[in-house]
């Protein structure tokens, strides 16, 4: 299973290490809370997208990027709940992971730094997203879920470009890549560990295997690479 992930199409230049394969053995194993879980995400993505407008209403560019990305996130949300239906599977709460909340707890309150922060973390929970739904469309055990997730990535990797390009715009090169660093590596400490309860499997939940630290860094771009 471990040199399986090291597909380049599971790999995002932005992380800085790539998700495990015991994440993935989990995620097969509970394919149906993971739907579950992924359906709350898209939701939860709209969301981000719309309090970032609302968040600085003056910004009509940013406005007029994050309006359509909203509307795809909404697109899936309720493509994912037709799959759940399909299955007869409801629609239910699932308490939170750890891992927004820490991300969410290292966007500094002062702007300019908050707006950039705010950025860089959307995109790198997009970017993990897109990562995770890559090894699913390639590695997952049910026929179907691997052609939900492969018909999603391109849109994923959309998204945490264009969170990137509406970062460095704002902000400059130099200083997107550099908070880009120090988050990418808060984003792996906040995904390392074992899941000790099959039932907290989320999109966003413990999993991930050691890395030197984001590519991203070193390189030219936002878009999906093989990171080393």
């Amino acid at each position: 299973m471990t040199a399986l992930l090291e597909s380049p199409t599971a790999r995002v230049k932005w992380l800085a290490a790539p998700s495990s394969a015991a994440w993935l053995e989990a995620a097969n194993a509970r394919p149906d809370l993971l739907l579950i879980d992924h359906a709350h995400c898209e939701r939860k993505a709209a969301g981000v997208a719309l309090q970032l407008m609302f968040r600085y209403p003056s910004d009509r560019a940013l406005a007029e990027a994050l309006s359509p990305l909203a509307r795809e996130e909404l697109e899936h949300f309720e493509l994912v709940l037709q799959v759940l239906e399909r299955r007869g599977i409801a629609l239910r709460p699932l308490p939170a992971p750890a891992y927004g909340a820490a991300l969410a707890a290292a966007v500094r309150r002062q702007e300019p730094q908050r707006q950039l922060d705010a950025l860089l973390v959307a995109g790198l929970i997009e970017a993990r997203s897109h990562e995770r739904m890559a090894l699913l469309a390639a590695h997952g055990a049910d026929a179907e879920l691997r052609q939900l997730y492969g018909a999603l990535l391109a849109s994923e990797a959309r998204h945490f470009g264009l969170y990137w390009v509406l970062a460095e715009e704002r902000h400059g090169r130099e200083a997107t890549v550099e908070r880009l660093q120090q988050l990418a590596q808060l984003e792996c400490e906040a995904l390392s560990g074992i899941l000790a309860d099959p039932h907290g499997l989320r999109v966003h939940s413990v999993g991930v295997r050691g890395g030197a630290g984001p590519a991203a860094a070193q390189s030219d771009g936002p878009g999906p690479s093989p990171s080393g």
